[in-house]
């Protein structure tokens, strides 16, 4: 599941909604949205996300972020490591093969390391 599949999941049980119910007020299909909520199709086009936020009423905040959230969901990744040090193409092959046996922790401490890295300059 991709974090905009499970955003979208959480808002439709909070509010007691079901997926045929959804689709058919977004105008797709009950089995295309279980797909995105599932992390089976890549990221929805912004349009659908707006359509999504109008369903919901979503205020600003939660808007931004559902569109955010849209942004890095895509399921399957391809980094191009071309042109990078040996050190960068052997630590994302290694964690391509590895991500899926990371916990939570790991997960949060590599994000949290990833993150700190975009206000640092490069050295």
């Amino acid at each position: 599941m991709t974090p905009f599949g499970n955003r979208i999941r959480a808002l439709r049980e909070s509010r007691g909604v079901t997926l045929k119910a959804m689709a058919a007020e977004l105008g797709v299909s009950a089995a295309y949205l279980s797909s995105l909520e599932h992390g089976y199709r890549g990221r929805p086009g912004p349009g659908l996300v707006l359509q999504i936020c109008g369903y919901f009423n979503l205020g600003w905040d939660d808007a931004e972020e559902l569109k955010r959230l849209a942004d890095v969901s895509l399921p399957r990744v391809v980094i191009d490591t071309s042109g990078l040090s040996p050190e960068a193409t052997e630590f994302v092959n290694l964690l391509g093969r590895r991500v899926r046996f990371l916990d939570r922790a790991a997960f949060r401490a590599l994000k949290e390391t990833l993150l700190e890295s975009e206000t640092e300059p490069s050295v």
